[in-house]
Formats: structure tokens, C-alpha cells, sequence
């Protein structure tokens, strides 16, 4: 069975964008093979909030050979003719699980992380913590949440930029 990935960007204080949903304190590091990552994946899903960022970023949520699904309850899907668009996350998430193909990424969205985590939706975490303090922004896991264990499955230092990529397994 397929798997759903949260795979996420995050400041050091644990937020994924900053206040005003700002991402420009990413950095990239060269060592990174987005080639891999990307060929792991064949789905996208991401949340309303995610879904807006990346079309304001100047271009489309999906990456060539993905399908692009976004979860929202205000979205339709005659305004987002690039995207499936949904407002039942559990039904859609189980429907792509049970599909043949490769893993799904879990882009961004800490609501979106929050609403599947305790229905057990989310089956690994990776986390490239940067090293930056924003002290306020928008966290990993949107509040209230619940918990989940979490099993380490890989991490990696990259020297050049001091990211920390960390790998889970939900447990």
C-alpha cells in the first residue's frame, strides 16, 4: 500500500512558514537530490492554504508526472481546473492509499498534517530543519493536535547550509 509522506521544511522553533506565511528563509542546499525525492512520488496533496501559496509563487502545485489533489471545504473544483479538489480528506487519502502507484506527498500544511495524523492517514515524517529562529510563524503541527510516536528511520547532516533532514516512520 501506498504511503503518505509529510515531507516539510522547518525553522529550527518549529514553524513551517513564518507569520505572514513567508518560506523566503528556506535555503536550499546543493547537496539535496530533488531528482530522487521527486521520483519517490506520484501524487501531491496539499491543503487550501498551501494550494493559494504555491499559485502565488507564479506557477502551478503540480510537479511533472504528479497528480495534484488539495483538501478544502471553501475550494471548488470549477475554480481549480489544475487540482482534484476535495472537502473529505479521510475519504480522498484512503481512496489514493488504495491505488496502485508510488508514495503521496504531504506538502506543507500543518492543518492539513493535524487533520490526518490521528486518523492514522500519515505514515512517515521528514523533516530538513533549517537553521534560522522565526520565533513565530506558522508550526509543523497546527494546534490543538494530537500526539503520535514516531520511529527514526534516517536522518542526514548537510554541512554546507547546516540542515538537519530527519526521517520518521509514524508509529
Amino acid at each position: 500500500m501506498r504511503r503518505v509522506c509529510y515531507s516539510v521544511a522547518m525553522s529550527l522553533d518549529g514553524y513551517v512558514a513564518g507569520p505572514k506565511g513567508e518560506v523566503d528563509w528556506i535555503v536550499v542546499d546543493p547537496e539535496i537530490d530533488f531528482a530522487t525525492f521527486f521520483a519517490g512520488y506520484d501524487t501531491v496533496l496539499l491543503g487550501r492554504n498551501s494550494y493559494e501559496a504555491a499559485l502565488q509563487m507564479g506557477g502551478g502545485v503540480g510537479m511533472p508526472g504528479m497528480e495534484a489533489h488539495v483538501i478544502s471545504s471553501t475550494l471548488r473544483q470549477a475554480d481549480c481546473p489544475d487540482v482534484s479538489v476535495s472537502d473529505d480528506p479521510a475519504k480522498t487519502v484512503r481512496m489514493l492509499k488504495a491505488k496502485a502507484g508510488k508514495d503521496i506527498w504531504l506538502f506543507g500544511g500543518g492543518e492539513l498534517f493535524r487533520s490526518l495524523l490521528p486518523l492514522g492517514l500519515v505514515d512517515h515524517v521528514q523533516v530538513a530543519i533549517i537553521p534560522v529562529l522565526l520565533g513565530d510563524g506558522v508550526p509543523l503541527l497546527a494546534r490543538p493536535a494530537q500526539g503520535a510516536g514516531l520511529a527514526l528511520a534516517g536522518h542526514r547532516v548537510f554541512d554546507q547550509t547546516g540542515t538537519v533532514l530527519l526521517d520518521y516512520d509514524v508509529t
